[in-house]
């Protein structure tokens, strides 16, 4: 079994994957950075400069750290590259399907006593595990957004979880001077069962005409002390991962007040997903974000 990680692979180079591989590199970990496209690879090590960049200015990190957690970092387009990494992290999207197909390509190629980490927000690590062909060394590592700025990482153990998979995977959370949370394997963990259906509710505010976009996120910063609203911050997640998450909520947990709003499903199926595709509950695309309803 391995005794202590110094090698982390990191599966996906979007914003969750690229930030693990940041945080990582800093803390003196050796990182191999992983995905199957090779712009996403770009973009991802693009954000990591732009991110060190930023640390660098608020005099969090030094010049030289930041060099030398770059030389860390290495990338690869062939899932071989990770077979001599001690932890891997998956860090794709929040789709069961996509995640079992990423397991089943990677699995052949890592050592015997290499330990296999999602970052999955709400899926079940026991479900995730038994798609793995170790599911004694799986276990849920799941980062909050954005990973270099939030303190905090979700430890989650499947069934068959092993004490030494947890204590290897906590030393390696705590060696990134993260704070951890342990949650019992149950849909969506902590953060995502308090939190998203908080944001679903907000959504179900705005769609029965309750409030504007704008009166609902004023009510919640200013009445709530939160430092964005949730309609904002659904865009930040992204309207597609909120969806997903209420979806496992849902079916996972077969309560109605976990059903997804439906103007939630609707903003999903016309691709406004938040941020990231430049319209959700804002429009992003002038100098000032503009209510969409």
């Amino acid at each position: 079994m391995v005794v202590e990680v110094k090698k982390v692979g990191v599966i996906g180079a979007g914003q969750m994957g690229n930030g693990i591989a940041h945080v990582s590199a800093l803390a003196g970990y050796d990182v191999i950075l992983h995905d199957i496209d090779q712009d996403r690879i770009d973009n991802g090590l693009a954000s990591i400069n732009g991110n060190m960049a930023r640390q660098i200015s608020k005099g969090s990190i030094t010049e030289e750290e930041r060099d030398l957690a770059l030389t860390r970092i290495k990338t690869s387009e062939d899932v071989s590259a990770l077979g001599d990494a001690d932890l891997v992290v998956e860090a794709v999207s929040e789709n069961e399907q996509i995640k079992r197909k990423v397991y089943q390509s990677v699995c052949p190629v890592l050592k015997p006593d290499a330990i296999l980490g999602s970052n999955t927000s709400s899926i079940s690590i026991t479900r995730l595990a038994s798609a793995t062909d170790r599911p004694e060394k799986f276990i849920g590592i799941h980062f909050m957004n954005p990973v270099p700025v939030m303190e905090l990482v979700e430890l989650v153990r499947g069934i068959a979880t092993s004490d030494e998979t947890f204590e290897i995977s906590k030393g390696y959370t705590l060696g990134l001077n993260k704070t951890i949370a342990v949650s019992e394997d149950f849909p969506a963990f902590m953060v995502n069962r308090i939190l998203l259906p908080m944001i679903n509710e907000a959504i179900y505010t705005l769609y029965e005409g309750v409030g504007s976009v704008e009166a609902i996120d004023t009510a919640m910063r200013l009445g709530a002390n939160h430092p964005m609203g949730p309609l904002q911050l659904a865009d930040f997640i992204g309207l597609d991962t909120c969806l997903s998450i209420m979806q496992v909520l849902y079916e996972g947990l077969a309560d109605t007040k976990y059903r997804p709003c439906p103007l939630l499903v609707k903003y999903v199926e016309a691709g406004w997903l938040g941020r990231k595709t430049q319209r959700g509950f804002y429009d992003y695309r002038g100098e000032v974000p503009v209510p969409t309803r």
